[in-house]
């Protein structure tokens, strides 16, 4: 039942841009949410606000970073979030963005009254984080499909017994109300590979026990919710901080319904898709993973829930670079310390939702 039903949803995608598509096989309608997530790659105000990690990303520092840099900048990941378009939604783009590499709560209201996207009307969920660079992450959600009722922070130290000085993002979870059914999103942006991907291992690691741990400890406040957790991890999906700290499955046929995870990422990195690329090489640091809730089967009996439908790396043309040693890859800010004027060093990732209406 559940690959037939699989099989019927994958026909929304060919919907028009409606807010409900239909399965002509079944004559069931959808309504289709959409799940983002983006590195918004050093999303910096001007003002020195931080001593020398931020003097950098300041008129006066190597970047010369100054009002006309920033406003290119916020125009530019504007306009990439406006073209991220769901069809068979309501909510025309995304109805959740998890964003990181942002520097503070102003640049992401600096964001949503851009013109591409002050009509979304945006809210913003955004915590300041001890991170050393002063960037945290953060969450933008369209009120009309998601209504908040908690939020809560969670740092690493605690899991790294012995480091405890390290800084690094918080993680943020936010909880809410999408499309009548409870739903926690948590928002991460795991330590960096900084002197080796083995030698910095164990801190990704400690992040993922700690959103494993989050996770399992919403799930025993209230099992009857879905949980998705994104973020840039700074690892791909068949690393260890992933397929065993947070225990995220490759297949669906290994989530028994129990609040384990489903990975889609792993098998879309496996047909060599990925979100940044280095020397010939791709890797899915930005990734969107979710509980068994989202792969539920129903029947007409049963009270219709949010299912996923499908994952989807955003590589755009227009967000990828089109000549030189970087052609292909994410067409980033800087290069070489040379301003280029483009989006991120990272491309964004999206995960379909869809709700039968009955």
């Amino acid at each position: 039942m559940k690959k037939l039903l699989y099989m019927a949803l994958a026909l929304v995608t060919l919907s028009p841009v409606l807010a409900q598509a239909q399965d002509q096989e079944t004559d069931r309608r959808y309504t289709m949410y959409g799940v983002m997530f983006y590195n918004l790659e050093n999303l910096f105000d001007t003002i020195n606000n931080n001593g020398q990690y931020d003097f950098e990303f300041s008129p006066q520092g190597a970047r010369q970073w100054n009002g006309t840099k920033y406003w290119q900048k916020q125009h530019n990941m504007a306009y990439a979030i406006s073209q991220m378009e769901v069809k068979g939604s309501p909510a025309v783009g995304p109805v959740l963005i998890g964003v990181s590499e942002i520097e503070n709560i102003t640049v992401l209201q600096d964001l949503v009254r851009q013109p591409e996207l002050k009509d979304r009307h945006y809210q913003i969920v955004h915590h300041d984080s001890p991170d050393r660079r002063g960037v945290d992450v953060g969450l933008l959600y369209n009120p009309r499909f998601f209504k908040v009722l908690n939020v809560t922070n969670q740092r690493i130290n605690k899991y790294l017994p012995d480091n405890p000085d390290f800084r690094s993002r918080d993680q943020l979870c936010v909880t809410g109300m999408l499309a009548g059914e409870k739903v926690s999103v948590i928002v991460n942006h795991w330590p960096s590979r900084l002197g080796g991907e083995e030698q910095s291992s164990y801190l990704r690691e400690a992040a993922g026990r700690m959103a494993r741990e989050t996770m399992d400890s919403l799930l025993r406040d209230d099992p009857n919710q879905g949980i998705i957790f994104m973020g840039d991890l700074n690892d791909d999906p068949q690393n260890k901080s992933c397929s065993e700290a947070i225990g995220a499955k490759r297949e669906i046929k290994d989530c028994p319904g129990d609040g384990t995870c489903f990975n889609p990422w792993w098998n879309i990195l496996n047909r060599g898709i990925g979100t940044l690329g280095y020397r010939g090489n791709w890797n899915l640091f930005d990734q969107i993973i979710f509980t068994d809730y989202f792969l539920r089967n129903y029947d007409s009996k049963d009270k219709p829930t949010l299912t996923f439908l499908r994952a989807e790396v955003l590589n755009r043309k227009f967000l990828r670079s089109s000549e030189g040693d970087r052609q292909g890859y994410p067409l980033r800010t800087f290069s070489g310390g040379v301003f280029l004027n483009g989006y991120s060093d990272h491309f964004p990732t999206m995960i379909y939702l869809v709700k039968e209406v009955k």
